[in-house]
């Protein structure tokens, strides 16, 4: 008898979509940063405290978001939040003053985008089990397409149109596709009738799952092993978000062509999308603890290799290997959070993980910024990367299973 296609496919494919616009346009941010400094001669620092900014309400939202969604579900919140990305960008297209870029694009994208991580990613955590890094995986890859098309196009736009005028496609087009990629979105297999993985009732049963035991949130959160997740997060965003806002300028400091720079970008993105792949499967086989291993060891490589990087070649070779890092990292973090300590809260302490995560996402770019007005050069920015990648590997070595660190 044949399988009945089962719905969860179409979770996955709406995280995709949503991944991909919403990443897609976030990338966007260091393609802009020049022409926000021509237009109106704001220094990096300013510049980039919109977008450290945003990733703090970002990072906020997807605690609060993430709560919602074991509460109420995705539709409704991925389209609100849908909604105020699309409005913050068409509302760009108009700004005049510096405030008005940290309420646009800090305060309104940095709401918008809170959603597309936590909401899709925990969603399909409840639509999956034995194939969850699988999945999560494939969901993320969306994210590598966002960043491999959308920064190139934008670049485009901007060559041929202006920065507002891009600002306006952008702002239409995000604000279309994520809301309606969030109509196909339902909280869990069992609001329709179903099973994860598509399994009969008798099947599940007798599955062994990977998800850790069920534990009041209270338990969880006095133990070291969620708060090495945190701060190994922490320090992870703090490395990838910096490369993010600052590696187009970096690139262009150094004499690459604006559209030689942009491609770096679209290469991370690109190579990601491998990483989310490889090491999506990876973690159903070899575990979360394992995996985030190797996701900051290759991440420290990349940065290590970038403080050498002084030509074109060398920085795409850095995008290459740093974007396998980038795409996995993204990845394993879910499925790992519901393989230590289950999916009933798994919204909320993913929300949590991601806030953590974008407490370092808002700092380094911001530190970033200011080091580089300080000294001219970004040099003493790339070493603070490396210690903080470093810094996140030593912590994802200290991780043990649940039942163990719990238990301490």
């Amino acid at each position: 008898m044949r399988k009945k296609y089962f719905y969860g496919y179409n979770i996955v494919a709406a995280g995709f979509v949503t991944q991909a616009v919403c990443i897609g346009a976030m990338f966007t941010y260091g393609v802009f940063f020049k022409e926000l400094q021509v237009a109106f001669g704001w220094s990096r620092t300013m510049i980039s405290g919109a977008s450290s900014m945003a990733f703090l309400i970002m990072g906020g939202g997807a605690a609060v978001a993430g709560g919602l969604n074991d509460r109420i579900g995705p539709r409704i919140i991925l389209t609100i939040s849908g909604v105020a990305t699309g409005i913050g960008y068409l509302l760009m297209a108009g700004i005049q003053s510096i405030w008005q870029l940290y309420l646009l694009y800090g305060c309104l994208v940095g709401i918008g985008f809170a959603t597309h991580d936590v909401i899709t990613l925990s969603t399909a955590a409840r639509w999956f089990v034995k194939r969850r890094g699988t999945m999560s995986g494939l969901l993320k890859v969306g994210t590598g397409a966002g960043q491999l098309t959308v920064p190139l196009i934008a670049s485009s736009l901007i060559a041929a149109y202006g920065w507002r005028q891009t600002y306006l496609v952008l702002g239409g087009f995000t604000m279309i596709t994520l809301v309606a990629a969030a109509q196909l979105m339902r909280r869990d297999p069992q609001s329709m009738g179903l099973q994860p993985d598509g399994e009969s009732q008798n099947t599940q049963k007798s599955m062994t799952p990977k998800d850790g035991t069920e534990l009041p949130l209270a338990a969880i959160a006095r133990s070291k092993l969620f708060w090495y997740i945190c701060l190994a997060e922490f320090a992870g965003f703090f490395s990838i978000f910096t490369i993010i806002v600052h590696i187009v300028p970096y690139a262009l400091d150094i004499g690459l062509s604006p559209t030689t720079a942009a491609g770096l970008l679209s290469t991370i993105g690109g190579v990601s999308m491998l990483g989310r792949i490889v090491m999506g499967a990876a973690n159903d086989r070899l575990g979360g603890r394992k995996s985030l291993i190797i996701c900051f060891i290759v991440l420290s490589a990349s940065l290590i290799w970038l403080l050498l990087a002084s030509n074109a070649w060398m920085l795409y070779l850095f995008a290459i290997v740093y974007g396998f890092a980038h795409g996995s990292l993204f990845t394993v973090i879910s499925p790992t959070i519901a393989e230590l300590f289950g999916t009933n809260s798994h919204g909320l302490l993913f929300g949590l993980v991601l806030f953590s995560g974008t407490l370092g996402g808002s700092t380094g770019p911001l530190l970033a910024g200011f080091l580089f007005d300080q000294t001219g050069t970004y040099q003493l920015v790339l070493i603070v990367l490396v210690l903080m990648a470093i810094f996140g590997l030593f912590l994802v070595t200290l991780l043990r299973p649940a039942s163990t660190a719990l238990a301490h």
